[in-house]
C-alpha cells in the first residue's frame, strides 16, 4: 500500500511519524493509500526550509517569479486531466467536476502572473505642505495554507499562486483525506523552476495545524473550512501574532431560507 509523503525542499520526504490515516477510494470504499500525520517537529522542519528559501525568493524580481508561475500554468493546462483523475480517486467527485475545479484553480495562477503590474507602489506628492507620501508592497515571509476536503486543488490554488507571486514562501497543509493532489502541484512547481524550499507540503491533522499556528516564523495563515474550525484558527493564529484569513461556512447563505432564491 502506498504511503503519501511530505514535500519539502523540492523533494518528497518519507514520514517519521507513527500516526497514520487511511486514504480511501470512494468508488469502492477500499483503502488504497495511507498518509502519515506530521509531527510538530516535521512541520518545524518544513517551515525552516521555507524560511531559509525566503530571502533569495523575496529579492527575485516580480517578473522572474511571474515567469515561473507562467511555466507552471502551462504544465497545469497540459496535465489537467491527470490532476482531475487524482482528485476523483480520493474525493469521489466525477471527472468532469474535478476538471472544472482544476480549471478554476488555473484561473488564479493566470491572475498571479500579472504580479509585476499589481505589485507597483504608489507616490502622492504634497499630501501636506512639503510632504510626500509613498507606499511599498513587500512580502511577509513564510505563509501557510490549511485547505479542506471538498476542493483538493482549487482551494490551495486560491492561496499559493498569489502568495508566491508576492515574494512569500509557502507551507501547505491539505486535508489528510485528499493528500495526493497537493503533491502533484508541488512536483509541477519544482519542474517549472521554483527554487528549493519555496513551496512545501506537510500532511497532517490538528497537531500539524497547531504547529503552524504556533510557529514564530509563520507570518500569516489562510484557511477554508467549517465555521467552528475557522473560529479556532482565527483565535489561535491571531493570539500568536499572525495575520489570519479564516473563511468558514461558505454554504450558509444558500441554506438560509431568508436568503434562498425561490
Amino acid at each position: 500500500m502506498n504511503e503519501i509523503p511530505q514535500f519539502t525542499g523540492n523533494t518528497a520526504v518519507s514520514h517519521r511519524s507513527d500516526r497514520t490515516a487511511p486514504v480511501f477510494d470512494p468508488a469502492t470504499g477500499q483503502q488504497t493509500k495511507s498518509v502519515a500525520l506530521a509531527t510538530a517537529a516535521e512541520v518545524s522542519a518544513a517551515v525552516l526550509k521555507a524560511r531559509t528559501a525566503w530571502p533569495e525568493w523575496a529579492r527575485m524580481s516580480p517578473l522572474r517569479r511571474a515567469r515561473i508561475l507562467d511555466r507552471f500554468k502551462s504544465i497545469l493546462w497540459e496535465r489537467a486531466e491527470t490532476l482531475a483523475e487524482v482528485i476523483s480517486s480520493e474525493h469521489g467527485k466525477t471527472h468532469d467536476d474535478a476538471l472544472g475545479e482544476v480549471t478554476r484553480g488555473i484561473e488564479v495562477v493566470e491572475f498571479a502572473t500579472g504580479a509585476p503590474h499589481l505589485l507597483k507602489g504608489e507616490v502622492s506628492e504634497n499630501v501636506g505642505t512639503a510632504v510626500d507620501s509613498y507606499s511599498l508592497r513587500q512580502p511577509l515571509g513564510v505563509v501557510a495554507g490549511i485547505t479542506p476536503f471538498n476542493f483538493p486543488a482549487m482551494v490551495p490554488m486560491w492561496m499559493f499562486p498569489v502568495a508566491l507571486a508576492c515574494g512569500n514562501t509557502f507551507v501547505l497543509k491539505p486535508s489528510e483525506r485528499v493528500p495526493s493532489a497537493s503533491l502533484l502541484l508541488a512536483e509541477w512547481l519544482s519542474e517549472a523552476g521554483l527554487p528549493d524550499g519555496v513551496f512545501n507540503v506537510v500532511q497532517g491533522d490538528k497537531e500539524a495545524v497547531d504547529a503552524l499556528l504556533e510557529h514564530p516564523d509563520v507570518k500569516a495563515v489562510s484557511f477554508v473550512g467549517s465555521n467552528p474550525i475557522a473560529k479556532y484558527i482565527h483565535a489561535k493564529g491571531t493570539a500568536n501574532g499572525k495575520r489570519v484569513q479564516a473563511l468558514g461556512g461558505g454554504k450558509e447563505p444558500y441554506g438560509d431560507p431568508a436568503r434562498r432564491r425561490s
